[in-house]
């Protein structure tokens, strides 16, 4: 006799109540159930439940075993899930959030190209410049970019995110190249979405306001008014990079640049994941991390 028989059936009484309940859930006899249940606890030399011509509750032991059984039945069912998931099919509908511009450029092309290989999926993506919560929000996936704040979260890092102090030529030959932090304060800053800049100085990561005469929200936005000799600005590689290469910015600094962020996929904390989340992440990790814009430029 199997050690597990009776187990599905006592956590099915357990839980409904009732032994006839029970035998509906599983498809089988209340006879049946009845037996399982009187031969568990026979084996147990334990009393499992307190019966009733109404009704049937869990004994002392019965709350203590029920609570293990429950474990073991997940335990059991996550195995089976993930065996079948090897070979599994990416499938049914995948809900992902990103920012904006990133996920534009780089995300959701790659999310197409899965989809094109996988036609039994369906994909909702958010593009949202806000952190969602993923667990109120439903979603199975989200792409951060800098650094991580949910400890709920699992987290696979993507690929590479350094972040650049730059300006046009025309800006420094008119106003002279900043050597420290220090002088940044004299300088027209092209302010983001933060006027709080990150740097590192002395082993140690750093804060420091600026500010300028031009504000805007959009990394692209940035982008151009730096190119037009605006004034300085931080951005991530994935926006400077072609144009540190080509010699239409300068980099600045680059001792002093923040540790490196990075791209993040962030998932709800399980044992496995299915195979839709899994493969997509594989996928996007080994296709951002080999684009040219996050390859280093030299100081």
């Amino acid at each position: 006799m199997s050690n597990w028989e009776g187990l599905d059936e006592f956590v099915a009484v357990a839980e409904c109540g009732r032994f006839a309940a029970a035998a509906q859930r599983l498809g089988l006899s209340t006879s049946q159930v009845s037996r399982q249940v009187a031969r568990l606890e026979e084996r147990l030399q334990t009393r499992l439940f307190y019966r009733s011509t109404r009704k049937v509750t869990l004994t002392e032991a019965g709350q203590t075993f029920l609570q293990h059984c429950q474990r073991l039945q997940d335990a059991r069912d996550e195995a089976l899930r993930a065996i079948g998931d090897l070979a599994g099919e990416p499938k049914g509908l995948l809900r992902m959030t990103c920012a904006v511009a990133y996920g534009e450029r780089f995300v959701v092309p790659l999310v197409n190209s899965f989809m094109e290989r996988h036609p039994q999926l369906r994909v909702e993506i958010e593009l949202n410049n806000q952190s969602l919560d993923l667990l109120q929000g439903g979603f199975d996936l989200a792409i951060r970019l800098g650094r991580l704040h949910d400890s709920r979260l699992v987290a696979t890092r993507l690929a590479p995110r350094v972040m650049h102090l730059c300006a046009a030529p025309a800006y420094l030959e008119r106003y002279g190249r900043p050597h420290s932090l220090s002088e940044l304060g004299r300088h027209n800053c092209l302010v983001g979405s933060s006027d709080q800049w990150s740097f590192q100085q002395d082993g140690r990561e750093l804060s420091q306001r600026v500010q300028g005469n031009w504000r805007c929200n959009s990394g692209e936005a940035v982008l151009d008014a730096a190119l037009r000799g605006f004034g300085l600005c931080q951005l991530p590689d994935y926006y400077v990079q072609p144009h540190l290469r080509s010699g239409a910015l300068v980099d600045l600094l680059p001792q002093q640049r923040p540790p490196h962020t990075a791209v993040w996929a962030l998932y709800p904390q399980q044992r496995h994941l299915s195979p839709k989340v899994r493969l997509l992440v594989a996928l996007l990790k080994e296709e951002l991390a080999r684009r040219p814009e996050y390859q280093e430029v030299p100081a």
